[in-house]
């Protein structure tokens, strides 16, 4: 008679593929669902971003490991001018907020003017700024109001403002930022920013602004950040336009004060990005529409570019040579989320009680 020798290894693997299939049966599948395309028509916004920016639940085979932890254990700190919270003051919340900070941390925020130069640190991650949309609270000050040094910052219903005032026009010393974002991975929803020169410092990483107001006098979007600007509203006080880079402005509307002065961008750095899509532009918009400040040597590595623009102020018979009006595949990698890595971090709003 044969005699067969079969492995306990053996053994053990064919009981736990058993037992993992039981498992399995009893587990919600969590998927990796692509992002789809921002669509061009405006009105269907709110259904597209409604099915994909997806809650955390839904994302964890896909978010970073670090965010899907934090956002399983959430911590919600009140703050209030009239006492009843846990601080007075944002500054005394956000100081509140550990080194190494793991958890999603929402300091939500009561109505009322803030006068505060708020400083989120490198360490820490996670937090969430939230206000109520229909008596949003400000944030103010005359130097850099707010700081945000770390990743995975979020804001909802807040107004960034610097207070500053307006200074004399043609002059450029009279800086005023109302929010500087000096890292990865950070989200705002319907948020403002208000201030004159260089009100809104998108300084580095991915980020993506969502039915936000900006506005300003010069160079009042600026930085190095890569960013989506989605259903904006940018409207210029002055004749300058905002020194952008690495910018995509999907929807938005431009306006200001002065008719035919006021510059989509203007030259910053020789390598500077700037794509507008589906851009509704007033008459706001100077005929030329960008500017290299004179600086003919950089017009080749300039890249300024519209694609289906609209309103008076998207003419492009009279733009400069080194503007381009975008393909459909060239537009292509903006109107996909996955330009900020957004598979990986973007979360829509949190539901705050």
């Amino acid at each position: 008679m044969k005699s067969y020798i079969i492995s306990t290894t053996f053994i053990d693997i064919i009981f736990l593929i058993f037992h993992l299939n039981i498992l399995l049966q009893h587990i919600t599948p969590v998927f990796s669902a692509p992002l789809a395309p921002i669509p061009p028509d405006k009105a269907s916004l709110q259904s597209w971003a409604a099915l994909n920016l997806l809650s955390p639940e839904k994302r964890q085979a896909d978010l970073d490991p670090a965010l899907a932890t934090a956002e399983k254990d959430v911590v919600t700190i009140k703050v209030r001018k009239d006492g009843s919270g846990q601080f007075k003051t944002l500054t005394e919340a956000v100081k509140s907020i550990p080194k190494g900070n793991t958890k999603r941390t929402i300091i939500s925020i009561g109505p009322g003017i803030y006068k505060e130069k708020v400083t989120i640190e490198r360490e820490q991650p996670f937090v969430t700024f939230f206000g109520d949309p229909k008596d949003m609270p400000t944030i103010t000050f005359d130097v850099g109001s707010v700081l945000v040094y770390s990743k995975y910052f979020m804001a909802v219903n807040i107004i960034f403002e610097n207070s500053s005032p307006m200074p004399k026009m043609g002059s450029m010393d009279g800086q005023a930022v109302s929010l500087t974002l000096f890292d990865d991975y950070a989200a705002l929803y319907n948020c403002k920013f208000k201030g004159f020169q260089d009100t809104l410092c998108d300084l580095h990483g991915n980020h993506f602004f969502k039915d936000c107001y900006i506005q300003g006098m010069a160079d009042f979007i600026f930085g190095n950040g890569k960013s989506i600007y989605l259903n904006t509203e940018i409207k210029a006080l002055w004749d300058a336009g905002g020194v952008i880079n690495r910018f995509a402005f999907v929807h938005c509307s431009i306006s200001g004060v002065s008719n035919g002065k006021t510059y989509l961008g203007r030259l910053w750095k020789p390598y500077g990005k700037t794509v507008f899509l589906y851009a509704d532009m007033s008459s706001v918009i100077h005929p030329e529409g960008w500017s290299d400040n004179g600086n003919k040597t950089v017009d080749s590595t300039l890249y300024n570019a519209e694609y289906m623009c609209t309103g008076p102020g998207a003419n492009l018979g009279s733009r400069v040579k080194f503007a381009k009006k975008l393909t459909d595949a060239e537009a292509k990698p903006y109107l996909d989320l996955n330009y900020i890595n957004a598979a990986k971090w973007l979360l829509p709003p949190p539901q705050v009680k």
